[in-house]
């Protein structure tokens, strides 16, 4: 049984990894950690370290003290946070990389998971079904910093023997946690507003399409991916990722089956840049072929999901308030 290190575990994907992670390997066999205490939930869930990714020497103290093989890399500064705080994201997004990638090199630990975005790609990429290998002339510091990894990965992979493994995740919706600072969480925010009631004021305009994935199949392809044997990972950079597309109009339009009063209106701000030199879609048939991956959910089926539990979790908040 492996024995499993999330560093960022309180975060949006790390915190339900966690729990998933959990499930397959055992709470005894799963570390979670982060800089804080700020999820009390994955906190109080079973075995927890503060680490800070940018410490070497925390990272590896903590992969020693519990004879870590496996770390799956969580921590990052998102898309819009990072175009505000661009050196902090580099500092971060890059060296807890470097951090784990050489610690995987020097023999502390033997598989990697590193997440990359479709962030990488920009404005001269191929925008509809874009492809595996392409042009990406990412245009954020986010963007910046995952293509770079990416390189990086593939790098310690070729010259060093590094198992590492990636997906380019696409925009991500979960009903179990917030949004965390992304030019997709629109997505995430929309379905909040229309539970309670309220109108909701989107910061991208209504024809905006961008690849999305509900956290469930993102987290299902997480763990199949380092599940897979390594002679069928053929990609150690990054694989293209995508379960669906759609625009904050089309999202609208399938709340308001569910819920006919809900109104939404479109204030773009700075982050309608960004999604404009991202894809509109995503070719991921070298995952499908490679490692077998499949989605889940589409649009309807995610918006059913998301409103059912968001309507029990704002009824369970009343109840307890």
């Amino acid at each position: 049984m492996p024995k499993v290190l999330i560093i960022g575990a309180c975060g949006q994907i790390g915190s339900e990894l966690t729990f998933k992670l959990k499930e397959i390997h055992g709470s005894e066999n799963v570390v979670a950690s982060d800089i804080n205490y700020n999820n009390l939930d994955v906190v109080n869930s079973g075995i927890f370290e503060i680490v800070d990714a940018q410490d070497y020497s925390s990272v590896r103290d903590c992969v020693e003290k519990h004879d870590i093989d496996t770390v799956y890399l969580m921590a990052a500064m998102l898309s819009a946070t990072g175009e505000k705080y661009p050196m902090r994201a580099w500092d971060l997004n890059m060296t807890s990389l470097f951090h784990v990638l050489n610690l995987a090199k020097d023999g502390f630990i033997d598989h990697v998971f590193w997440p990359s975005s479709i962030a990488v790609f920009g404005p001269t990429t191929p925008a509809t079904e874009t492809p595996q290998h392409t042009t990406m002339e990412p245009t954020t510091v986010y963007g910046i910093t995952k293509q770079v990894g990416e390189r990086w990965c593939e790098y310690y992979h070729n010259k060093y023997g590094v198992d590492v493994r990636s997906l380019r995740y696409p925009g991500l919706i979960s009903w179990k946690t917030k949004p965390g600072g992304g030019t997709t969480d629109y997505a995430v925010e929309i379905y909040h507003q229309a539970v309670q009631g309220n109108p909701f004021e989107c910061f991208l305009s209504e024809h905006t399409e961008l690849p999305m994935m509900f956290m469930e199949d993102a987290i299902n392809a997480t763990v199949n991916i380092m599940k897979a044997p390594s002679e069928t990972i053929k990609i150690r950079s990054s694989y293209n990722l995508a379960a669906m597309s759609f625009t904050p109009l089309d999202i609208s339009e399938v709340i308001k089956t569910h819920i006919p009063d809900f109104k939404i209106t479109y204030n773009p701000d700075f982050r309608q840049h960004i999604a404009d030199s991202w894809p509109k879609s995503i070719d991921d048939s070298s995952a499908r072929a490679d490692w077998n991956w499949h989605h889940e959910y589409d649009l309807e089926k995610m918006t059913t999901e998301m409103i059912s539990q968001l309507r029990k979790q704002y009824q369970d908040s009343e109840i307890n308030s």
